[in-house]
């Protein structure tokens, strides 16, 4: 290791003269790009995106995370910028790379932004550079993916630049935890990677936990999430059973067992899971693992269980039609929320736009309302949010409950509607017979 290099770049990070460039500006890069520039630095923000860059440009956020008055007051500092000129990456002292990490339709990683975003970096590094990779991946890809790209800029890692891995932690619609105040994991390939790292993020966030490598931040990423995705795949099994058997209310259930005060935590049923890593991540470390002649068996399974929850909504749909002797090619059936959680835009893998796609080809006429998703492309047809009036609920054979915006005045819908099929336990409280909530459809009514 350089002791002056890194000794320069340590002066910058702690003077605030450091200049922050974060590739990627979407969920994880607009707020990364606020929350740095807040904290006192420059940042230079880089897309392949024109209408993202004019964005911030004219200092906008597009994010409901990043409040616009909150934005529009660092903006006005002049410490952002954005552009998709790749060439000023060495105005640059600290990159973080914040792009996609989806998986292909074989559910195999795809992490070809990762490799886009190295590759560019790589074309313009300079020594004393320190590279950040936030974007959630199996293990293994910052050393083995992403520094062979870096390396092939001729630098040495520990030496000419500094690489690490910081899982972004982000919770679209969280109110309380951001990335400022939401703890954040270290692992660099190298102690002082890690140390660097630890020095610029700790000017920006509460709370730097280091770990020992960026396999080990990687796969507590995965942990994080997949923990998620088993224990919704419990819930959502126990809710069909209820189902089945007619005369258990799961909500019920869930609520009774809560009051345990150890051993137990809530999770919930719906119509599946969505957003960009709970319903990915599984797929990445079975992947990973099988490289290992390792089958994630508990995990896959519990994926399958919740990517069959559309599917089984659709059936709800279905079978609440013919109780009202209604042919579903002749039904009209209205969704309620297209986003994949409550009070948010994002659509990303969203349980209730997979549930639309099965519906559409199958009814008379689909559509939808989401006060926070203006449009949609469902099967290759555009569709847009239409206003939410009596007649209209009064007019369409079956109301979805698919996401529980608390905007929406369910009392009122259930007193319009002639089927309500509530997938979020929304309609709580409420009695109708001509409610069926998912996990308790023989329990209602």
């Amino acid at each position: 290791m350089s002791d002056a290099n890194y000794a320069e770049v340590l002066s910058r990070i702690e003077s605030r003269t450091a200049v922050v460039g974060v590739i990627g500006l979407g969920y994880v890069g607009l707020p990364a790009v606020w929350t740095f520039a807040e904290a006192g630095f420059r940042v230079l923000g880089f897309d392949i995106d024109e209408g993202r860059i004019d964005l911030v440009n004219s200092g906008r956020s597009y994010i409901l995370d990043v409040k616009q008055e909150d934005f529009q007051s660092v903006f006005k500092s002049g410490r952002i910028s954005a552009t998709a000129d790749f060439s000023k990456l060495p105005e640059c002292d600290a990159i973080l790379i914040c792009v996609p990490t989806p998986f292909t339709e074989n559910k195999d990683p795809d992490v070809s932004h990762v490799v886009e975003a190295g590759r560019r970096t790589a074309e313009h590094m300079r020594v004393g550079q320190l590279v950040i990779l936030k974007s959630t991946t199996y293990p293994e890809t910052t050393e083995k993916v992403l520094l062979p790209i870096l390396e092939g800029s001729g630098l040495i890692v520990g030496t000419d630049f500094w690489l690490a891995f910081s899982p972004e932690r982000v919770d679209p619609g969280n109110k309380k935890f951001n990335m400022k105040n939401t703890p954040v994991v270290v692992g660099g390939v190298t102690a002082a990677c890690t140390q660097l790292t630890r020095a610029l993020l700790e000017t920006a966030c509460e709370r730097v936990v280091e770990v020992s490598t960026p396999r080990v931040a990687e796969m507590s990423k995965l942990l994080e999430n997949i923990f998620r995705s088993v224990n919704i795949a419990l819930v959502n099994e126990l809710a069909r059973l209820c189902d089945r058997m007619g005369n258990i209310d799961i909500w019920a259930v869930i609520d009774a067992a809560s009051t345990k005060p150890f051993g137990f935590m809530p999770f919930y049923p719906g119509p599946g899971i969505g957003g960009h890593c709970i319903l990915v991540d599984p797929y990445y470390l079975s992947w990973k693992a099988r490289e290992y002649d390792f089958h994630t068996n508990f995990i896959e399974l519990a994926a399958e269980t919740n990517e069959e929850m559309p599917y089984y909504v659709v059936n709800m749909v279905f079978e609440g039609l013919s109780h009202m002797k209604v042919i579903p090619s002749e039904a009209t059936v209205l969704v309620l929320g297209a986003a994949f959680k409550r009070d948010i835009s994002d659509t990303r893998n969203s349980p209730a736009v997979k549930v639309m796609e099965l519906l559409k080809p199958r009814v008379h006429k689909l559509s939808y309302n989401d006060p926070y998703v203006s449009s949609l492309d469902i099967t290759m047809q555009a569709l847009k949010s239409i206003d939410l009036t009596a007649e209209i609920i009064e007019q369409v054979d079956c109301v979805l409950i698919a996401t529980d915006h608390s905007c929406y005045d369910y009392s009122w819908i259930v007193s319009k509607a002639s089927l309500v099929v509530d997938t979020r336990n929304a309609t709580k409280g409420l009695r109708a017979p001509h409610i069926m909530r998912l996990g308790s459809i023989g329990s209602v009514g």
